[in-house]
Order: structure tokens, then sequence, then C-alpha cells
């Protein structure tokens, strides 16, 4: 099987070793995003800014490979902490509207940058 890369500027750079995102097939498959801006790394405040620019960065990685969030089938949501879920599934929403994709949602106790989410993604190429 064929794997091809997938990388953006439009999305925060990888330290270590994984892509952004890899091809494999019709699927795309990426790593999960921090709320970090691409070009300043910086984090902002809040889970309801921090779930927009997750966002953001899936959605570049996403335009990438050829897609939008409407080819999305999958995604993994990890939080620092459930008390947060309401005010990030009300951003998720606006986001993913009539086939919103399969989902899982955790919490987990820290993320790298002390961010408050973290989302992965698979898509079906078209």
């Amino acid at each position: 099987m064929n794997k091809e890369v997938v990388n953006t500027t439009r999305a925060p750079g990888v330290i270590g070793p994984f892509n952004q995102g890899i091809v494999a097939g019709n699927m795309l498959f990426t790593s999960g995003q921090l709320p970090m801006h691409p070009e300043t790394a910086e984090v902002p405040e809040g889970i309801e800014a921090q779930t927009v620019q997750v966002l953001e960065n899936l959605k570049a990685i996403l335009e990438e490979a050829g897609v939008s969030l409407e080819s999305v089938v999958k995604t993994n949501v990890y939080l620092q902490s459930m008390d947060d879920f309401s005010a990030m599934n009300h951003i998720y929403g606006t986001y993913f509207k009539d086939q919103a994709p399969a989902r899982a949602c955790v919490e987990v106790s820290k993320m790298a940058k002390n961010a408050l989410v973290e989302i992965d993604a698979i898509a079906v190429l078209d």
C-alpha cells in the first residue's frame, strides 16, 4: 500500500517523528491537533477559542489533502476536563452540521502546551 504524507504551513508544524496527516488508500488520517496558532505557536485562552483553533488546524490539513470537513467520518476528541464538554460541543457543532462524523470524546489528565482540547480525524477522500 502506498502512503502519502500531508503537511501544510496552515497548521502547526510537527515536533517529533510524525506528520500532520497520512493518506492511505482513499482515507486520510490526521494527527491530533492542538489549539496552536500555526504561525506563532500560541495557544488561546478558554475552551471555545481553543476548539475553534483546533478545528481550523484540522480544516487546513483536510484542505491540503483536497477534502473538507464534510469528508470526515470519525473524530476523537480529548478534553482536559469533561466540564468543558458542552462548550466544546457547541463550537464543534458549528463546524460539523448535517452529517456529523462518528465521534469519541474522552477526558485526559494532561496535554502538550497545557491545551484544553485536542482532536484528530479520519476522512474519506473523494
